[in-house]
């Protein structure tokens, strides 16, 4: 009974808010609700907006196309994400402390679910930082490409990426020299099935052929030592190891760093809008649904994605000055601004171009894309210059996140204590912060980002329902207690955050079920050999 009674124990918020007043592990309260905007903004307008709204369109393999009911789609998600905007922000103000959903969890559903939810927001921020630093490497790769400068490709492609695209490129050469599917499948088994799919849904093999030729190059034209091919992402290495420094500098400086970036996106999202609007074509927007609900709830489920960030407001509630009316403005206030600017390009987008014209190699640049369309390359190549800026803005913001929230759990003992030094000039957490930084670098020169996305989604919507409930919890234990803000409709918009949260969950793919599970059943079994022992083992010695 002593076990349960310990890993379900609830901190008091009073002790968690006088814990972190420690001098020597305190951060320093220098932003204002702005400063909270424009972080919001600056993490949520990334890679979402100028990426997932190709794939949500027109779908992929396994999920159907919305259409230009993506414009419902994006609704939808703001609806449920609103829902969690609220929660987080009353739970914000009542624990202004830097952990977010993990500090929130440790006040009111107890110890145990804290760690789970602490060790689910890497996926969030850490792995999700992976998977925008490797996009952004991408659109740098390109960007630099139409200035002159080649980058090998060796140096911007992960080890995996190049070498199974090698093996499509290979087999789709033995296809286009007149072998049969069945030899081919014999040499190359999971090159010839995805080979298959393709053409059968209408692509050739002269367009396989493009798509991979660059993989095909980073192999054949890779160094190597002792046989073996170096091959990393080295655009995505530097951009994450500058974003570290920066924020090892300090908070303050991040934040003027981040008002520049997000300045630069909304004038090139800006800029999209109103020159898209003169080439939209309503007959674009017939069929409105090809698909239905189904495809609507798809893309609702991706473009998840480019909500995610408005939660990282959250992770600088210790550096932010008066939280309890600050806080739910930075959070609810950047939700709201990049909802209107969401469905306005979604808008423009769909009503710009059909949607046959994306495929499978462009739709991750859907913007480019359609003002390629109409022949604006001078246009598509300013918002190839924004997409860099926006990514870089939300590797900033999430990077900044990630090591607030290890701190926090490193104050609290579950995780070694020299994660929550305080640097004594810039009064950052530069340990966590650096960790983080290399923990990102790596993954990022080696990994790809296949179902990065996905399983991103899923990490931040098991968060939300986490917040949510928390409110819920709190509202019943702690009645009396004074916060800034308080969610309206209680007990109706937390239940109601739930449901959304779930409802989006069930438009993933279930080997992300399964990956997610994998995932929290590590980090359970860590905090059961080093997590709960060391916070008893604190305990004691406090006592």
């Amino acid at each position: 009974m002593s076990f349960i009674k310990d890993v379900f124990y609830r901190k008091p918020i009073d002790k968690i808010i006088s814990e972190s007043e420690n001098s020597e592990r305190s951060l320093k309260r220098v932003l204002n609700a702005s400063d909270l905007i424009l972080l919001g903004i600056g993490a949520i307008v990334g890679a979402g907006i100028f990426a997932t709204v190709g794939t949500a369109a027109v779908g992929d393999i396994v999920r159907p196309g919305a259409g230009p009911a993506l414009i419902i789609s994006f609704i939808l998600t703001a609806i449920a994400c609103g829902f969690a905007a609220l929660c987080y922000a009353e739970l914000a103000s009542m624990v202004p402390i830097s952990g977010s959903a993990y500090t929130y969890a440790y006040a009111t559903l107890g110890q145990v679910v804290a760690w789970i939810i602490g060790w689910d927001l890497i996926i969030e921020y850490a792995v999700g930082n992976v998977a925008v630093a490797i996009s952004w490497s991408g659109y740098f790769k390109e960007l630099m490409s139409g200035l002159g400068v080649k980058i090998p490709e060796w140096l911007t492609t992960d080890y995996r990426s190049a070498f199974s695209g090698s093996r499509i490129y290979e087999a789709a050469s033995l296809l286009a020299g007149g072998n049969s599917m069945e030899e081919v499948k014999t040499l190359y088994p999971k090159a010839a099935e995805y080979i298959s799919e393709q053409l059968s849904s209408g692509q050739t093999l002269d367009f396989i052929l493009s798509s991979f030729q660059h993989a095909r190059n980073a192999v054949i034209d890779s160094p190597r030592i002792f046989s073996l091919p170096i091959i990393f992402n080295l655009p995505a290495v530097m951009i994450v190891l500058l974003i570290t420094v920066i924020l090892v500098i300090g908070i303050k400086e991040s934040s003027y760093f981040n008002a520049v970036m997000v300045g630069v996106k909304l004038l090139v999202l800006g800029l999209f809008i109103v020159v898209g609007l003169f080439y939209v074509r309503p007959e674009n927007w017939t069929p409105f649904a090809p698909n239905g609900w189904a495809g609507i709830h798809a893309g609702a489920a991706i473009v998840f994605f480019a909500y995610i960030g408005f939660d990282a407001v959250s992770t600088a509630a210790e550096e932010t000055v008066n939280p309890a009316r600050n806080l739910p403005i930075g959070i609810i206030g950047s939700l709201i601004i990049c909802t209107i600017i969401y469905i306005l390009v979604a808008a423009v987008l769909t009503g710009m171009v059909p949607l046959s014209v994306f495929t499978q190699s462009n739709k991750a640049e859907p913007l480019t894309v359609a003002m390629n369309y109409h022949r604006l390359n001078w246009i598509a190549g300013i918002i190839s210059f924004g997409s860099i800026v926006a990514h870089t803005a939300v590797l900033l913001v999430f990077q900044l996140g990630q090591p607030r929230i290890f701190f926090s759990m490193a104050r609290d003992g579950l995780l070694p204590r020299s994660f929550a030094k305080v640097h004594k000039r810039f009064r950052t957490p530069y340990v966590t912060t650096i960790l983080t930084g290399v923990f990102v670098a790596f993954f990022s020169a080696f990994t790809n980002i296949d179902e990065m996305v996905d399983l991103t989604n899923i990490g931040t919507l098991f968060a939300f329902i986490i917040v949510c409930l928390g409110v819920i919890i709190l509202r019943i234990k702690e009645p009396n207690r004074q916060g800034g803000f308080k969610t309206p409709f209680f007990p109706l918009i937390p239940i109601l955050g739930i449901l959304s949260c779930i409802y989006l969950m069930l438009g993933l793919p279930k080997i992300t079920y399964i990956r997610f599970a994998i995932w929290l059943l590590i980090g359970l079994l860590i905090y059961v050999i080093y997590g709960y022992r060391n916070v008893k083992l604190i305990t004691r010695e406090e006592k």
